[in-house]
């Protein structure tokens, strides 16, 4: 096996200088495969309030630059037991949303052909329906672990059915994803009325609240999760709104009362033996963050994912 390719050497390349892939990897196109990619999807085009997400992938980059090769947390080091490249972007048209989600999930299933898993860095959430198509093409349906403060299982907004508010009932209702390993993780706010949280339920999702991580704590919701998900292929797919303001000002659809960094990065680390397939982290709109608040926080969750998927391969190797 040839030895993965790193990161710049921040010893001898400044953090600041230089091009700003995820961490500071090399890309996709200077390594002869990778194991895991990253690749952004600047694509806002689905959103209901505030737009500006499409530049998120750039920020979120740009935030990664200070991320380095060791996790304690996890004991792993993700970038040397694994290659990890970044794929650049998915171009995608900005003005027809149809369009826009065919090119995502044909590019998708194309850097998926040689079993490469993705890290997908958002754009808004309407992405994650292409990206679910392409993870259950490969490996059927699959198990959805959604952090947000939102349900995003609402069916249509000024009758159109491709929203970043919508792709969970659409995932159901094409059949990608598995309805018996379906959950919500931070949400809170308001809703439109009691029958979103019913017509979510017959959709087959259970809900974890924001104030449900408050009060029973990180490790205790991790654990109910893994045994939600069991042995299914996992997609992991996280919206920075999930964060509270304070954490992620930086979003397009803000509510108070979210959960902390902390919090979400400690109920990620708590999924070490699930089977994750893919992931994306979506929603970073960064004209309205602070300090890079929202940017560094979403390229520490891409971290984390990263190094979930190391620990997974490590113990693939094994069972072989």
């Amino acid at each position: 096996m040839t030895e993965p390719r790193g990161p710049v050497d921040s010893s001898r390349v400044p953090r600041f200088a230089g091009p700003a892939t995820f961490a500071r990897l090399p890309r996709l196109d200077e390594v002869s495969g990778a194991d895991v990619a990253v690749v952004g999807v600047p694509f806002d085009g689905g959103v209901s309030y505030r737009p500006g997400a499409r530049f998120g992938p750039a920020a979120v980059r740009e935030a990664s630059r200070l991320l380095r090769p060791y996790h304690p947390g996890l004991d792993v080091s993700p970038f040397a037991t694994q290659q990890v490249a970044d794929a650049g972007d998915i171009a995608v048209n900005p003005f027809d949303i149809g369009e826009a989600i065919e090119t995502i999930q044909d590019a998708a299933n194309g850097l998926q052909a040689d079993g490469t898993r993705l890290v997908t860095i958002g754009g808004d959430h309407t992405i994650a329906l292409p990206l679910l198509r392409a993870a259950a093409q490969r490996h059927g349906p699959v198990a959805v672990l959604h952090f947000d403060a939102h349900l995003d299982t609402w069916d249509t907004y000024f009758g159109a059915e491709h929203t970043h508010g919508t792709p969970f009932r659409r995932a159901v209702e094409e059949g990608v994803v598995d309805t018996s390993a379906l959950s919500h993780v931070g949400t809170r706010g308001p809703l439109y009325g009691k029958q979103d949280l019913t017509e979510d339920e017959k959709l087959g999702f259970g809900i974890v609240t924001s104030a449900d991580v408050y009060r029973r704590g990180a490790d205790e919701v991790a654990d109910q999760l893994r045994q939600r998900i069991g042995d299914r292929p996992l997609y992991i797919s996280i919206d920075i709104d999930c964060l509270d303001p304070a954490h992620a000002p930086g979003t397009g659809t803000p509510e108070a009362g979210g959960l902390t960094s902390r919090e979400l990065l400690e109920i990620l680390r708590g999924l070490v033996g699930c089977r994750l397939v893919g992931a994306d982290v979506v929603e970073v709109a960064p004209a309205y963050d602070h300090a890079e608040i929202t940017s560094v926080a979403a390229s520490h969750v891409a971290y984390d994912l990263i190094s979930l998927l190391a620990l997974q391969g490590k113990r693939e190797e094994t069972d072989e």
